[in-house]
């Protein structure tokens, strides 16, 4: 029986990874998760329905995952924040081993994806950047839609953030042993995706 391709993006926050994976998926027409946004629609939905995050994250659907509330600096700060729950992380671990696992195989990015959610994946990428470079990029997202919002607060958040994933006790944002380091910090988005194909290729044996 053929093994899946799956393919598996870690790193941490606004590395690039996510805007990668998805290009990769769509090259090898492979089904496409975001992890992050499971975590996001936990937080969103904890707060708005004023549940435990644990029981939200029971409640998460596909459907959920469109909402374009998740795209915001709150979200994310919230998703990061519930992540660090180890009920949250097990009630939304299998959603994911299913999404990797399927027949048709998968492309997934996150942050334990190659440790954790799928240790057997075909190709592991890990996508980093420096914090200054990618607070850079999420800055110049954001602020279109909060022209107040400034620089050093996204910095802030960014090694905030840093520092609660790779505290975490059950999994712990870490590159893989096996995995392949891509650091974006001096590519632009096109010089990324060209470096991420060509790694992939490489570890696929594609010819």
């Amino acid at each position: 029986m053929t093994q899946p391709l799956i393919i598996a993006f870690d790193g941490p926050a606004a590395s690039g990874k996510g805007t990668l994976a998805s290009v990769i998926a769509a090259d090898y027409s492979l089904p496409f998760l975001d992890t992050g946004l499971l975590y996001r629609a936990a937080g969103h939905l904890a707060h708005v329905l004023g549940i435990d995050p644990a029981q939200a994250a029971q409640r998460i659907t596909p459907e959920l995952l469109n909402d374009e509330a998740l795209r915001g600096r709150e979200a994310g700060e919230r998703a990061s924040q519930v992540a660090a729950i180890p009920a949250v992380r097990a009630a939304l671990k299998q959603f994911q081993i299913d999404f990797a696992h399927q027949p048709s195989g998968a492309v997934l990015d996150g942050r334990d994806i190659g440790t954790v959610i799928a240790p057997d994946a075909t190709v592991k990428l890990f996508v980093t950047a420096t914090p200054e470079i990618r607070a850079e990029r999420r800055w110049k997202q954001l602020v279109k839609l909060n022209p107040a919002l400034t620089f050093d607060e996204v910095l802030s958040d960014i090694r905030i953030r840093d520092a609660r994933d790779s505290g975490r006790a059950d999994a712990p944002l870490e590159k893989a042993g096996d995995a392949l380091l891509l650091d974006t910090s001096d590519l632009g988005i096109e010089a990324a995706i060209a470096a991420a194909r060509s790694l992939v290729k490489d570890r696929c044996g594609d010819n």
